[in-house]
């Protein structure tokens, strides 16, 4: 076992040395002047601010579809307080995340990184919004009667040990420190692209025997598995805080600012409780709908990719499309009497000659079938493939007549009638304000709720697309 685990490891580490090459380009690395001046004013009139954390049980994931974490929940309120939109990049390698953060390419690193004299060197961090210190992961002996006897319990005892470690974290330099402490004998592996959750997985399971990594990480994770020992201390308490860049002082002044607020609410210490004292969070750990490491978001995923290409999708704008009409329940049935996982009403069923019998692999073939038409309208009124998603999805929620109208009014009106965003889409939220209106063929529409549709589709695809590779 050990013999596969070290081959296993060793192609990780050469896999992700090529990645990381060829990740290399103009494209993604930012003129020196223009990482200059990407600061508050630039996230400001840009209307958004990019911010890279890590997908794991507690800082980003999926949960039935929706993004969680608590991480993220604190992200989303600073967009709010900033009133910009959040991008997120998810990314469980810290050397990376600092190398996108120095390059312009994102704006803030949200984890819980320790402030460490080498880091203030590069970067600036925000005013701490947590502590945290670095433990030993270790699998409990099956014989309960041997648990005092075969567990570490001083860290002096991890003299000759392999202990494995996330690469570039603050365990790793913690490790580094105690293994000069005690003579230089404490073999460190570093794994790229493993979290402290699948390194914690690896020791449960028995492919390693000992990790150090974050108390947070391991009081989540260690409370799913019984067999996971993380009482013994490898260091003391450390704060824990978010990074900027050194050209970025504003931002830094601002989120601040909303921080020492923001920290003292009530509704922060939910957030916190929500995922670190909350036994629900537990549940969701052990439940079908939790996604992290899993390249799946439903137990439909297969037919999603075998139907997708019939309309040049991307399988996860497939699959959030499906969620937002079902929550991939195959069985349900809307008040309005539409049915199974693509929500067809009775008479568009009909019309493609279903029932609510047909199986879930049918619907979704028959759902597509019906994106494809709907496609097909918005070719033949040459709207460009890169807003044509947009179109199909609010004909598949309004119908496509709502759609024809709100784009002929946007073509009135002085209006792109092929561009969703800040056009035809203004449309479709306003169209009661234009009920008057001799173009206005089709009636009434709840334009917002279509809207909100479209947006919530769209904005759960990316984070598809974070996290499901």
């Amino acid at each position: 076992m050990q013999t596969f685990i070290t081959t296993r490891i060793r192609w990780v580490v050469f896999l992700a040395s090529l990645v990381m090459f060829s990740c290399i380009s103009k494209d993604s690395v930012m003129r020196e002047s223009e990482v200059q001046f990407r600061d508050l004013a630039k996230i400001l009139a840009d209307g958004k601010i990019v911010a890279v954390t890590d997908y794991n049980s507690t800082s980003y994931f999926l949960y039935k579809g929706e993004p969680m974490g608590y991480q993220f929940d604190m992200l989303r309120d600073l967009a709010s307080f900033l009133g910009v939109k959040l991008e997120l990049v998810a990314e469980n390698d810290i050397e990376k995340s600092f190398e996108m953060l120095k390059n312009g390419e994102v704006d803030i690193i949200a984890n819980n990184l320790t402030i460490t004299t080498q880091r203030k060197k590069e970067f600036n961090f925000t005013i701490p919004h947590g502590e945290t210190r670095q433990v030993l992961i270790q699998r409990i002996p099956a014989n309960y009667d041997e648990i005092e006897n075969t567990l570490i319990r001083n860290p002096l005892e991890l003299k000759g040990k392999v202990v494995y470690v996330q690469r570039s974290s603050a365990s790793a330099q913690r490790l580094k420190h105690l293994s000069e402490e005690i003579g230089g004998n404490i073999m460190i592996v570093e794994l790229p692209n493993y979290d402290a959750d699948q390194l914690i997985d690896l020791v449960s399971m028995g492919e390693i025997d000992y990790v150090v990594c974050d108390e947070s990480a391991a009081q989540i994770k260690g409370s799913s598995l019984r067999n996971i020992d993380f009482e013994t201390a490898i260091g003391f308490p450390q704060h824990v805080a978010w990074a900027t860049r050194h050209s970025s002082p504003e931002l830094l002044n601002r989120v601040n600012t909303w921080l020492e607020g923001y920290l003292t609410t009530a509704h922060y210490r939910m957030i916190k409780s929500k995922y670190f004292n909350n036994p629900n969070h537990l549940k969701r750990l052990n439940n079908d709908y939790f996604f992290v490491y899993q390249d799946r978001v439903s137990q439909w995923d297969e037919y999603f990719k075998k139907f997708s290409p019939k309309i040049n999708w991307d399988w996860r704008l497939l699959a959030s499309l499906v969620y937002q009409e079902s929550r991939f329940k195959h069985d349900v049935v809307s008040h309005k009497g539409a049915t199974g996982l693509m929500q067809f009403m009775p008479q568009t069923a009909q019309h493609f000659g279903i029932d609510s019998t047909v199986s879930p692999t049918e619907q979704i073939e028959v759902g597509v079938k019906y994106l494809k038409w709907l496609d097909d309208r918005m070719v033949e009124n040459n709207i460009p493939e890169e807003e044509r998603f947009k179109f199909v999805l609010a004909a598949y929620n309004a119908g496509l007549g709502h759609v024809i109208d709100a784009r002929n009014l946007a073509r009135k009106y002085g209006k792109d009638p092929n561009v969703w965003d800040e056009n035809v889409e203004y449309f479709i939220r306003h169209k009661s304000e234009f009920l008057s209106d001799t173009l206005v063929r089709h009636g009434r529409l709840r334009g917002e709720e279509t809207f909100r549709y479209v947006s919530e589709i769209i904005n759960r695809y990316e984070h598809y697309k974070n996290i499901l590779k």
